[in-house]
């Protein structure tokens, strides 16, 4: 559906970095194996809930799902462990943006 980058404090606490990057599949297209431990928590500024899916053995976000985005899953970019992977075309929760932070011309603000 998209790649994204969001800026959002919920964000930056749990990947300990200034923003979170993901892509949003289809549910239908993603398959989910293995043992999670699972977190709910909601947004800085919506307080929109969003459960987030934890690797049981090294503790890595390995996808999550929007209240606002039913029927599609999020994967961290990073799980892939891939630099070839596209890069963002949107990113979210610019008040929360680190002002030292400057993303590509092309990635467009979509929000917040």
């Amino acid at each position: 559906m998209r790649i994204s980058v969001c800026h959002c404090l919920a964000c930056q606490r749990r990947t300990g970095s200034v923003f979170g990057a993901q892509a949003r599949f289809p549910a239908e297209n993603v398959q989910i194996e293995g043992p999670y431990k699972e977190y709910v928590r909601h947004s800085d500024e919506d307080a929109e809930e969003r459960r987030f899916a934890f690797c049981s053995e090294c503790g890595s976000t390995v996808f999550y799902t929007l209240e606002s985005a039913p029927g599609f899953i999020a994967v961290p970019i990073g799980a892939f462990a891939d630099p070839s992977f596209p890069p963002p075309t949107v990113y979210v929760y610019e008040s929360r943006r680190h002002p030292w932070v400057q993303m590509p011309d092309d990635v467009h603000c979509d929000g917040g």
